[in-house]
């Protein structure tokens, strides 16, 4: 092997880099989510916005943590809404929806 390649494997490396997003992308996300929730905020583009950012992360434990809790918040305000980007989560994370 030369001193040029590299002994470490790509698809690991990869999947380091997705976990270190995933975890960077939750903090980032927290306090805005713990913004909206705590001052009851009625900002439906700030709401979908976060719901629509937090979409790709929501495949992650902390990611669809936030998701739910967003979207249960989300739901008071806009049933028809929050009930879409439960759909969309299904349609992109839930197993059960890859089986049909």
């Amino acid at each position: 092997m030369s001193e040029h390649e590299s002994t470490t494997d790509p698809i690991v490396d990869l999947a380091k880099q997705l976990v270190s997003l995933n975890s960077r992308a939750v903090s980032i996300y927290s306090p805005i989510v713990d913004q909206i929730v705590l001052q009851k905020s009625t900002d439906r583009s700030l709401i979908e916005s976060t719901l629509d950012g937090l979409l790709g992360f929501a495949g992650t434990e902390n990611g669809l943590a936030l998701y739910k809790r967003l979207c249960r918040y989300y739901w008071d305000l806009d049933p028809l809404a929050t009930a879409s980007y439960i759909g969309a989560y299904r349609e992109m994370w839930d197993e059960e929806s890859l089986d049909a």
